[in-house]
């Protein structure tokens, strides 16, 4: 088993240093939801709600945008330029340090 660290700000400013394993395809937002971080995750991860909508802080190449992420950030509020979903972010291990924030809940 292969464990990365993965650093999620939560919207109390609460930085919390996770381990996340590679080797479970797992995404982001079932991390989330695994250390009980205050991410819905209501479609499932489906890219279908932006309930887990998230900020990427750190310089890691993530996976290209695909159009369902796309099209549901454009319809989700307090979109930056850094917004992705956490559903869509798959754990590997060239995520390795990834630091994110968590959106403000809509």
């Amino acid at each position: 088993m292969s464990d990365i660290t993965i650093k999620i700000k939560d919207r109390e400013g609460e930085i919390h240093e996770v381990l996340a394993p590679t080797d479970m395809a797992m995404n982001l937002m079932e991390v989330c939801k695994a250390y009980e971080l205050p991410v819905e995750g209501t479609c499932g991860g489906m890219a279908m709600c932006a309930s887990c909508q998230c900020y990427v802080l750190s310089d890691h190449q993530l996976p290209e945008m695909g159009q369902d992420e796309d099209l549901m950030l454009a319809e989700a509020f307090y979109v930056e330029d850094n917004s992705r979903l956490g559903c869509q972010i798959p754990i590997t291990p060239e995520l390795d340090g990834l630091e994110v924030e968590l959106a403000p809940e809509s």
